[in-house]
């Protein structure tokens, strides 16, 4: 049988696909080369802005028409949406679309396997006494083994989940729930299982990556123990001490590269920038979601954290990593903002200055504490707010990556160009693009000159 699946949305969501695709492997389905074509379509779904969600429901009422089309002709089509906005509908996303079979809230993935048995048999669903839409009545989060796609030499690696800060613009703690944290020993094991497959990256994930606590209990098996046993003192494991854990793992190993996404400002503590200094493995970039200039609005976010201590943060952080960069998400148009609160972003952009952001404007998320809030911005105003902050980030852009040509780098090789089987696509330490020409081998580390700029791609040449 055969399976097609699309993504929305977050890195986590990503990994999470990956991990249902294992499942799916395991049981001999294949992947189909579009939907059209597949026994089984998963819609893995986003609930943080809206026009994820708009997106989704536009291809539920396409796949429900091709449900309909494969009906009439006697074939098979399960139709299955995870994650987020599953969540989140719940029962309504099957009443607002009645050709979706299951619905698969974050917490629910365990159930998977039984959507698959009765996929097998032909659509009988026994299995779920015809209830079409199965979410967990107590929802505990488990995290998967392993979330490396097939032939991938880059893999996420889930730490935590869930976010305890609710920030007043955030679906997310309703959506994903209270903070998780991953046993360091599962953790080891998924990272020793990618390095035996030659994985050459990774990237550790969660919602809220750098506030990862894990109470150790010796006395305790580790109900989420892999198949490499850690052994490490009875105590707190914080996200400093699990870096430095993960350093050790990864130490003659393939993995040279650790990345890890997306960490609070207000969590990021002297104790991490210290271990990251010390430990060559981790790359010299971070993200660092800022969302906004000014402190009033910053408060009204509920982010917990200052413009100055911001900026303080990114110092220290260049001052004990000189080559770090740094990437960011900003959101403009937060009911409340003034002129005044825009000019504090920009100027804040200029004193930090981002290799890249994420820039979007504020659009009121159902069940959020800012859904209430006065002063909503018109969207003319937003828009043209936004088209500013767009603006003055793509220089800065351009002005960073100019200064690094004639610069030597060391880059992992991803792939053949599409546009030209001589070139190869490459990834550098600090996250940007560089298209390379001469001998090069997809998933092995290299060195690289860059030579110039292709809009905001490099072009190098590899060098011994």
């Amino acid at each position: 049988m055969t399976y097609f699946f699309e993504t929305y949305g977050c890195q986590m969501n990503s990994a999470e696909s990956a991990a249902l695709e294992l499942v799916l492997a395991g049981r001999g389905w294949r992947r189909a080369a579009s939907g059209e074509e597949a026994d089984l379509v998963l819609l893995n779904s986003c609930s943080v802005r809206e026009t994820a969600e708009t997106r989704l429901r536009g291809r539920l009422a396409q796949y429900a028409a091709l449900k309909k089309k494969r009906s009439a002709a006697g074939e098979t089509f399960t139709l299955t949406v995870a994650g987020c906005m599953a969540e989140r509908l719940r029962e309504k996303l099957k009443a607002d679309f009645p050709a979706v079979d299951y619905v698969m809230g974050a917490s629910a993935r365990q159930f998977f396997p039984a959507i698959l048995e009765a996929a097998e048999k032909s659509g009988e669903q026994d299995f779920f006494a015809k209830q079409a839409v199965f979410c967990d009545e107590k929802p505990v989060f488990a995290f998967s083994a392993s979330h490396l796609e097939p032939g991938a030499f880059r893999s996420f690696v889930p730490i935590m989940h869930g976010c305890d800060n609710f920030c007043s613009y955030c679906i997310v703690p309703y959506v994903r729930g209270r903070e998780v944290s991953r046993s360091p020993d599962s953790i080891a094991g998924e990272i020793a299982l990618l390095a035996e497959r030659g994985v050459k990256e990774i990237t550790l994930l969660g919602q809220n990556v750098n506030s990862y606590r894990w109470r150790a209990d010796s006395a305790a098996p580790d109900s989420q123990a892999g198949p490499y046993p850690v052994r490490f003192a009875a105590g707190l494991v914080d996200f400093p001490s699990l870096l430095e854990m993960i350093a050790g793992w990864v130490e003659g190993t393939s993995v040279k590269w650790v990345r890890f996404l997306s960490a609070n400002p207000k969590d990021f503590s002297d104790k991490a920038i210290a271990v990251m200094a010390s430990r060559r493995c981790f790359c010299r970039h971070v993200h660092l979601p800022v969302q906004h200039g000014s402190n009033r609005i910053l408060a009204a976010m509920n982010r917990r954290y200052t413009r100055e201590a911001y900026m303080e943060l990114t110092g220290r952080l260049r001052a004990a990593m000189p080559d770090i960069s740094f990437s960011t998400d900003i959101m403009v148009g937060f009911p409340g903002e003034t002129g005044e609160d825009l000019e504090e972003t920009l100027d804040l952009m200029n004193r930090v200055r981002f290799s890249y952001a994420y820039m979007y404007h504020y659009n009121p998320r159902e069940g959020t504490a800012a859904a209430e809030l006065p002063g909503r911005i018109d969207y003319k105003t937003k828009i043209e707010r936004l088209s500013r902050v767009i603006a003055l980030q793509k220089a800065h852009r351009i002005e960073l990556l100019k200064s690094r040509i004639g610069r030597r780098e060391q880059v992992l090789v991803e792939g053949i160009s599409r546009k030209n089987a001589d070139e190869y696509i490459t990834r550098t330490e600090r996250d940007d693009t560089a298209v390379v020409t001469g001998g090069a081998e997809p998933g092995s580390f290299a060195w690289a000159r860059l030579r110039s700029l292709n809009g905001t791609t490099f072009r190098a040449e590899l060098e011994a």
